[in-house]
């Protein structure tokens, strides 16, 4: 058959090949890489955590077991990593949850600890302690929380879980749950206390986000070879303008998002922040037939442990229970009142009401009643959107019936730490007080001396450092005479205390100012966000609680009426303070015009706020997340070293080649250890003669009939160690002990040598 004629050999379909704009394998996970940005992640995740706890030692603690979280990871993936890939997760996991235990142990409870982090039944019994305090600080605390041992224990705790499972959602490329759990945690403290957005923390998740994504990515085995660096940030910041510019100026229904959240008001005396906000806005409005609204409560303090006012805490009951028995007895003379409130924009686990509240209509069942001070509370809904009437009566005792009864004494907790005073409190109490025969008239010469001898300020207790409610900073109020609401309460509180008086402080909002709106035949008055107040009340046995308003410039102060004239008129001044309207002039705001405070008064006020302990955790993380890789490469190395003391040329020889790796020097797997010597001789100046002993301890584990060495290696490969380091410049040197990439770098069998 001629050539021609030949039949065509048949040939095998080609094989399916991947494009050349594509990776063709995966590319290895490595071990720095996703423990620095599972690292870096849960640290996004808990910055916005510090808005609302008070700085201390949480904020440490967490950040102390994040890191330790993720450095052993790294370690134990590095030492896990010639084993199958469920053993390594499974010791990884495991490992990391004892590193957890152990370092929270040692940070919370340390001393009930074997060797501080060994748990022992003690050390359990006092963490179930501190979680139920702090179960109960977050359920009744108000931001920002005491950084107390309680919140420590929790935080440490929780977010050593979160560090775990975030790690090990990186190490599995899963960066859509990563960034998920870590958007889901970092937002939790706005979506609880309704607040601002934190505009720079969502820039930052954003950023860990799109490195997570990358990250991911660009181990995909169908990923491009190469990417656009321009183009991928553009596309960043084109999604990062879109979210913070464009979507908060799209309209949103009413019904998505509530009546909006003018303030958030919880149970404590911190309301120099909102008080101090330039723009005050609506926050609820009352509906009465009277031509005066009553001040409103939503809750009382009365414990004081010598820094805090903490709210009172009683037994709660349906409303259809009612209000509990009446505090007051049928000799006093009480007027009934309905009052309609519709809350706007402030948001709090308590609803404002009148005292004494007597009944309420409109509410939904998961609103108790707390019979304790007749408030109302509710552990999971929340005040904003209510509308609802309260029943309430006013009390109107005549002067002769308060000045015949002597306040009630004290409650004294024989379980709880005396709280020693400064003396001024006792010695001003007793001055201001010395012309008085009566409580009534001690009291009354107390509120007037604060009305007529103090000036109102919300400025001067920050700029003199006394801007909190703890017996040094009443001390010091007293001394300075200027200050707002809640100085002049707590002020007030003490030194009535001192007098041998149960007292307790309110927190709530003065009455609104009159509107020309009507509801039927009521009245409405709009009540602002910068008419958040606090005021004292002292107990009287057969009357209850009496209000009284030192503040300066704020409310009516309290003043009752002689029994002859007595005509419970409403509004009469007869009537306490909190049970009456106030006059227009003294309620519409301090004596202070917040808008010519200029822009020097805001931007410092705005810089005093500015709380530095992120930023410091930030920078102090990155840090630490630094020195991971080469605390990771000095443990390797000292393996090593100990190792190849024993004779072990192998590993002698894998601490060569990783260095030549970490020193960015040219390493070939298909060097033998001679060629390899030889080249290292030749270009890098190592010796000759100590280069030949490491070779020739290699030939002989790999070549001889009795491999056994019990040479030691250390002092050779120490010296060619050196050698190699004075051959490369400063800077890879420093980058080599820094980010060794012996610890990322795709790894392959050393000819011969197991490494």
């Amino acid at each position: 058959m001629f050539r021609a004629e030949q039949r065509p050999k048949a040939t095998a379909p080609p094989a399916h090949t991947a494009p050349t704009w594509h990776r063709d394998e995966e590319e290895p996970t490595g071990v720095v890489g996703p423990g620095v940005l599972a690292a870096t992640a849960t640290i996004v995740a808990m910055w916005p955590y510090t808005s609302v706890i008070s700085p201390g030692a949480w904020s440490s603690s967490v950040l102390i077991v994040i890191l330790a979280v993720a450095g052993g990871g790294m370690l134990l993936r590095r030492l896990l990593r010639r084993r199958t890939a469920w053993l390594r997760d499974a010791g990884t996991f495991l490992g990391q949850i004892i590193v957890a235990v152990a370092m929270v142990t040692l940070l919370v409870a340390g001393d009930t600890a074997l060797f501080g982090v060994f748990p022992t039944p003690t050390t359990v019994a006092v963490f179930g302690t501190l979680g139920a305090a702090a179960l109960e600080a977050i359920v009744f605390g108000s931001a920002p929380l005491d950084a107390s041992p309680a919140l420590t224990a929790a935080m440490a705790s929780g977010f050593a879980g979160v560090a775990i499972l975030v790690d090990h959602l990186v190490a599995h490329r899963s960066a859509v749950l990563a960034t998920l759990l870590t958007g889901i945690v970092g937002a939790v403290p706005m979506i609880i206390t309704l607040g601002d957005t934190n505009v720079v923390w969502f820039v930052l998740f954003a950023l860990v986000a799109l490195f997570l994504f990358r990250y991911t990515a660009r181990r995909h085995p169908e990923s491009p070879r190469r990417s656009s660096l321009s183009v991928a940030v553009g596309v960043g910041a084109a999604a990062l303008v879109t979210t913070l510019v464009i979507a908060p100026a799209l309209p949103v229904a009413t019904s998505m998002a509530g009546t909006g959240v003018g303030v958030t008001v919880d149970a404590s005396l911190r309301l120099g922040d909102d008080l101090r906000q330039p723009n005050p806005v609506e926050v609820l409005t009352i509906a009465a037939k009277t031509d005066v609204a009553p001040y409103l409560r939503l809750t009382t303090l009365s414990r004081f442990d010598g820094r805090v006012w903490q709210p009172d805490r009683g037994d709660l009951q349906s409303q259809d229970d009612g209000f509990g028995t009446p505090e007051w007895g049928p000799e006093i003379a009480t007027e009934e009142e309905n009052t309609s409130i519709r809350v706007l924009r402030m948001s709090s686990s308590w609803l404002p009401v009148p005292y004494p509240a007597t009944d309420v209509q409109g509410l939904s069942g998961s609103w108790r009643v707390s019979p304790l001070n007749r408030t109302l509370f509710s552990r999971s809904a929340d005040a904003v959107g209510n509308d609802y009437t309260v029943t309430s009566s006013r009390l109107v005792p005549t002067l002769e019936q308060i000045r015949a009864i002597d306040a009630a004494s004290p409650v004294v907790d024989p379980d709880a730490e005396p709280v020693e005073l400064p003396e001024i409190i006792a010695d001003r109490a007793a001055e201001v007080t010395a012309a008085a025969s009566t409580d009534y008239d001690r009291l009354i010469a107390l509120q007037n001396w604060f009305r007529s001898q103090f000036a109102y300020s919300l400025e001067t207790p920050v700029e003199e450092g006394f801007d909190g409610t703890g017996a040094e900073a009443v001390a010091q109020f007293l001394d300075v005479r200027s200050g707002y609401c809640v100085h002049f309460a707590g002020a007030f509180a003490l030194m009535a205390e001192s007098l041998g008086m149960q007292v307790r402080i309110v927190v709530g909002y003065l009455p609104g100012s009159l509107t020309d709106e009507k509801r039927g035949s009521e009245s409405v008055f709009s009540v602002t966000s910068d008419q958040l107040h606090s005021w004292p009340e002292v107990l009287f046995p057969g009357i209850g609680w009496v209000p009284f308003e030192p503040t300066a410039s704020l409310g009516v102060p309290t003043a009752f009426r002689a029994g002859v004239t007595q005509g419970g008129e409403s509004g009469s001044p007869a009537t306490p303070a909190p049970t009456t309207a106030p006059q227009s002039e003294e309620t519409s705001g301090p004596e202070i015009d917040r808008a010519d405070a200029g822009g020097d008064s805001a931007d410092g006020a705005a810089q005093r706020r500015l709380d530095p302990t992120p930023v410091v955790l930030i920078a102090f993380g990155a840090v630490a997340l630094l020195l991971v890789p080469a605390l990771i490469r000095i443990i390797e190395r000292r393996r090593r070293f100990t190792q190849a003391r024993r004779g072990a040329p192998a590993a002698a020889w894998a601490e060569l080649r990783d260095t030549l790796i970490d020193l960015q020097l040219p390493v070939s797997d298909a060097d033998t250890p001679r060629v390899r010597a030889a080249g290292l001789v030749r270009d890098r100046r190592v010796d000759a003669e100590t280069m030949r002993r490491l070779t020739d301890a290699v030939e002989q584990t790999n070549y001889a009939r009795s491999a056994a060495l019990q040479t030691d290696l250390t002092e050779p490969l120490s010296e060619v160690l050196q050698a190699l380091r004075r051959s490369v410049d400063g800077p890879t040197r420093v980058r080599a002990t820094l980010l060794p990439r012996s610890l990322y770098a795709p790894r392959a069998a050393e000819p011969g040598v197991a490494v």
